[in-house]
This record gives C-alpha cells, structure tokens and sequence, in this order.
C-alpha cells in the first residue's frame, strides 16, 4: 500500500513482510529543501508504522548535485532512519558508475563518522534484496 508520495519519494509499504520500498529522489540542486522535508514526513510514517525492514531503491536516481550536497542529503537520510528501530535496509545500487561511485563514498563516510544502529547492504538485484530482508538467504 501506498503510505506517501510526492513529486520527490515514494512509499510503498507491504505489511505482511514489514517492508518499506523507497524510491530514492533524484537529486538536484533546487529540490535539496523538498528532499529534506520528504525525508522528515518518511521518518514520521516509518515511526508511527514501527517499520523494521527498507528497500531503498537507487536504481532509477540521478544526480546533479556536488559530492557535499549529496553527502549532506544520505547523512541527513541515515540520520533520521537511525531515529527510527529499523533493523535493515538493503539498497538497490545506481546502475550509473559515476552515481553508484558517489554513493559508496557516502556510505563508506557515514560509517566513519556515525554509528549506524541498522544493518545496510548494496544490492544489485531487488529478488535478492528482499530475500535478505526477510531472511531467505
């Protein structure tokens, strides 16, 4: 069921596995204030659902921003999920090199300067992403 969506995200919830399949925004320069505030209502809805398991999907993202703009929206991301009790999220790699190169800097900075209280794997396959969210390795 859908829970949210906007020009910027989409929530696509599944209550029989507990998982919230999100669709990563684009990323441009001018939406960052929409982002950040689709982010905070997707905060919102994942506490009050006391949802455990995400799907973050990349696939389809494009991103014309600078490295700090798009570093500054995945910690403001990853910030506000650590709020939460998610346990996992499992994300859905950019099929773009220079994207996905972005975005494995950004992954690799946020363990390095937060502790993240959920498990994160990349995924390249959305079979195999859910599998693992719901323990069917």
């Amino acid at each position: 069921m859908i829970l949210f969506e906007n020009s910027i995200i989409k929530l696509n919830y599944d209550p029989s596995t507990d998982i919230l399949e999100i669709q990563y925004p684009d990323l441009k320069d001018y939406l960052l204030p929409e982002i950040k505030h689709s982010i905070d209502v997707m905060v919102d809805i994942i506490k009050n659902y006391d949802i455990k398991r995400l799907l973050l999907d990349s696939t389809k993202t494009t991103s014309s921003v600078t490295e700090e703009q798009s570093r500054d929206i995945a910690t403001y991301l990853a910030t506000g999920i650590a709020k939460t009790r998610v346990e996992q999220v499992a994300r859905l790699q950019s099929p773009v090199p220079e994207t996905e190169e972005r975005a494995q800097k950004n992954i690799q900075k946020l363990h390095q300067t937060m502790e993240m209280p959920f498990q994160l794997l990349n995924f390249t396959d959305k079979i195999l992403a859910l599998n693992w969210l719901q323990g069917k390795q």
